[in-house]
């Protein structure tokens, strides 16, 4: 078993990005609806990220709305020349948490492209990801349409959210699916052939909710591991991420700078076999 780390992935054949990143969805209101009580807070976080090296924020307009993708812009443009922005659009947002709907028609993406455009004072968004596939309108409709706006040069790589291996298949039909977003985590890897899927056509695997939760058992088990080790649970659930496939990136998120940096710091924790098999072994029989 191969115990090391490597640091950056080649996304879409031509965007060197490090593996550990930054997910701005917390940078907004705790509600994730409206403007956070100190956007200055926000903007140092966002400023910090990148001090620390990170080269790859992900975002999407319905964050706020609008909002993560304004502070973005605030804290961060003009932006450096190796910084990477990836947005996502295809959820429309009514209120907090989760009052949000599904809207991938061709007319909405159309407007969520360009407003993220306006937005992140962008010609063309490196990453912009289908937030999810919308059950009301055909998949090749909105796959089309990202296509085209592919074509016309807004979009320079397009990747998925929330998707099956057969829902990427689809997909590549269109265009070059060079990133996947899906709720994952060492609790919780109910997508792990997607993940086997995306290993083997050289596509990113960003797990959304990295640290997991909800299960009270396995999340004890995994504090007993990480006091073992002198780390915090969520360093550890970070590092076994970075250890357990090369084409995952990781974007964690925070509002807060001590989380920040102690997020950062999870890329140098050192697993070796028998601490990866010990994690493995907390969700092995979830796992397909």
């Amino acid at each position: 078993m191969d115990t090391s780390i490597k640091s950056t992935f080649l996304l879409g054949g031509d965007l060197n990005i490090y593996r550990m990143g930054y997910g701005a969805m917390r940078i907004t209101s705790p509600d994730l609806f409206g403007m956070p009580q100190d956007p200055q807070n926000s903007i140092k976080v966002l400023q910090r990220a990148v001090e620390l090296g990170v080269n790859f924020i992900d975002t999407a307009d319905q964050y706020g709305p609008f909002i993560s993708e304004e502070l973005i812009t605030e804290a961060l443009h003009p932006y450096k020349q190796e910084l990477i922005i990836g947005t996502k659009g295809g959820l429309v947002r009514f209120g907090p948490w989760a009052d949000i709907n599904n809207d991938a028609s061709p007319q909405h993406l159309q407007d969520a492209l360009d407003g993220s455009l306006r937005r992140l004072k962008l010609e063309r968004i490196d990453l912009y990801q289908l937030h999810r596939i919308d059950p009301k309108v055909p998949a090749p409709i909105s796959f089309e349409f990202l296509a085209k706006a592919q074509e016309q040069g807004k979009i320079r790589h397009i990747g998925l959210s929330e998707v099956s291996v057969d829902e990427i298949k689809e997909a590549q039909k269109y265009f070059k699916v060079v990133s996947v977003q899906n709720r994952y985590s060492v609790l919780e890897r109910q997508w792990e052939p997607v993940l086997e899927y995306c290993k083997s056509q050289g596509i990113a695997f960003i797990p959304w909710f990295p640290i997991g939760g909800g299960m009270t058992p396995l999340t004890e088990q995994l504090q007993k591991i990480a006091d073992r080790k002198n780390v915090t649970m969520r360093q550890l659930a970070l590092s076994w991420l970075l250890h357990h496939a090369d084409n995952i990136l990781l974007i964690p998120g925070t509002a807060n700078l001590h989380h920040l940096e102690e997020n950062i710091r999870a890329k140098e924790i050192s697993l070796d076999q028998n601490d990866i098999l010990e994690l493995n072994a907390l969700t092995d029989q979830q796992s397909i």
